[in-house]
């Protein structure tokens, strides 16, 4: 089986053309996207190399204090950017979104360093623990802000019959419980669906890399098994614990709902 082919940095430029089309279809439909997709653009091509430099000297160090300052400036970015995508917000949303990341994201994927990954020499070697910790992190991010935005408007949209049943007698879990289902459902929504129809009409990007990469098909497609169970599974515990620490935030110990404390 023949190796990975080398790309230069012309055949980069050359693949950076076909943005070439977004552009016109921009300019064809009067979108006015044409500055978003240039910076869009260059923030991807610059943040991706910059990311390369980072990881070749994080491999070439391979201390352990190296991967954790690294893994935790990726899970600090990861909880604030679920903050900032959330549309209604509340005091103490970055701190809940933070510990929802970290907790779920660095769970999963130590499972996955030490009980599933048994050859690995370190549990802290780059090869292995930034990428699962990034995929997992990117998964877990997309799950917890669908499943935050969906609670937080739940709540402002059923606000009256939220209140109607605090009214009537009941606690802030019997009260809460329809618009906690509802933002963990969808929340888990995106993963499933992407289960669903994995091999069938997708390949994902770390399989599509270890076959371009010569990786035996069947090789690859274990690693693409066992990456969906720990994606699945951290969006899982993720999503729930946003939506319970929301609802400890925005439901006190009277059986309250501090509607006030969310921002239209």
């Amino acid at each position: 089986m023949n190796g990975p082919v080398e790309l230069t940095y012309w055949q980069v430029a050359l693949a950076a053309l076909l943005i070439v089309i977004n552009g016109a279809i921009s300019v064809a439909l009067h979108l006015r996207m044409e500055k978003t997709l240039l910076i869009a653009s260059a923030r991807t091509a610059i943040q991706l190399l910059l990311v390369g430099l980072v990881l070749e000297w994080v491999f070439d160090l391979e201390q352990w204090y190296v991967v954790m300052g690294l893994a935790c400036l990726m899970t600090f970015i990861a909880g604030v950017t679920a903050a900032n995508r959330n549309e209604r917000r509340y005091p103490g949303i970055w701190l809940n979104t933070i510990i929802s990341v970290w907790a779920s994201a660095w769970i999963v994927t130590a499972f996955a360093l030490f009980a599933v990954l048994q050859g690995v020499e370190k549990w802290y070697q780059p090869q292995y623990a930034i990428p699962l910790l990034g995929m997992v992190l990117g998964n877990t991010l997309n799950g917890i802000s669908v499943g935050l935005n969906t609670f937080t408007e739940a709540l402002v949209t059923r606000r009256g019959q939220v209140e109607s049943l605090l009214a009537l007698g009941a606690t802030r879990w019997e009260a809460a419980r329809a618009p906690v289902q509802h933002a963990v459902r969808t929340g888990l929504i995106p993963i499933v669906n992407s289960m669903m129809v994995v091999g069938l009409v997708s390949l994902p990007g770390m399989m599509t890399g270890q076959l371009v990469s010569g990786t035996a098909p069947i090789q690859a497609v274990k690693y693409q098994i066992v990456i969906m169970f720990l994606i699945a599974s951290a969006t899982a515990l993720g999503t729930v614990a946003v939506v319970l620490l929301s609802f400890l935030r925005l439901f006190n110990e009277d059986h309250q709902f501090l509607h006030a404390h969310i921002n239209s």
